[in-house]
């Protein structure tokens, strides 16, 4: 079987990093995590691996803006590399942080862009910080990392999650695009509520949890998989029947089965 290589990328703020390279470990991946500036100074790097992962944390403080500063400067000097992996054939996935990082840098949800980006990620409506449980919707058939019509619960902890369009007809451009990955909802189908609380934890338009571009190949979500990748790490895992994984760790076990 081939050797799947992943690039965990690292930054200031950046705390998700350890159960991200724990998650791909589990499904056979070879991961190694590099600092940006490492990359920065030596963009050939990227050359060898076939996953690059941004993972969640608050990348330099998501001073600015979340994410901005970590996508300003992936874009000054490893825009063109980081493009060329796409179209290379190759993965990316950007989770909570990495989302924003992904969008404020243009590679979600790529739509043609009307004199620049129409689509941001802000503050929760309504505003404050939320942790808790969330179920998603797969609502794409494109996206290799996520199994059709699935419905996974992860766990989300984030203050800017809310994705946000310039007007309708940008958001109108995503949903007929194809690019909504994942979507906030009940555990089933239809169910308006999760645990009593909106199912959409944030507010964001059309209850987008997670893009994918138009090869399917780049995927951000807010939730975070890596935080459930064994049923331990479910809240209810004494009182439940155990499951054998954690929902999570189906996305990073798509992403190397699409190269092995």
């Amino acid at each position: 079987m081939a050797e799947v290589r992943v690039l965990v990328l690292r930054a200031a703020g950046i705390n998700c990093d350890l159960e991200t390279q724990h998650a791909w470990k589990l499904v056979g991946a070879r991961v190694e995590a590099l600092h940006v500036r490492r990359l920065i100074d030596q963009p050939a790097l990227l050359d060898d691996y076939q996953i690059l992962t941004v993972p969640g944390g608050f990348s330099y403080g998501d001073d600015i803006a979340a994410g901005r500063i970590l996508a300003t400067q992936l874009e000054r000097h490893l825009g063109e590399q980081i493009r060329g992996f796409v179209d290379s054939g190759k993965l990316v996935i950007g989770i909570c942080n990495g989302f924003q990082v992904l969008v404020q840098l243009g590679l979600l949800p790529t739509q043609p862009q009307r004199g620049g980006r129409t689509c941001s990620i802000t503050f929760n409506d309504p505003p404050g910080f939320q942790d808790r449980w969330v179920y998603l919707h797969a609502v794409t058939e494109r996206c290799v990392f996520l199994d059709t019509k699935a419905i996974y619960e992860m766990p989300i902890a984030h203050g800017e999650g809310r994705v946000v369009f310039a007007d309708d007809d940008a958001q109108r451009a995503v949903v007929e695009g194809g690019n909504i990955a994942l979507t906030y909802g009940g555990p089933r189908a239809g169910d308006p509520d999760l645990h009593g609380q909106p199912a959409n934890p944030n507010g964001s338009a059309a209850d987008i949890a997670g893009f994918c571009d138009e090869t399917g190949h780049v995927l951000g979500l807010m939730p975070h998989p890596e935080r459930f990748v064994t049923w331990t790490q479910h809240p209810c895992w004494t009182s439940q029947p155990e499951r054998p994984e954690g929902d999570g760790l189906a996305l990073f076990r798509n992403a190397v089965r699409f190269f092995v």
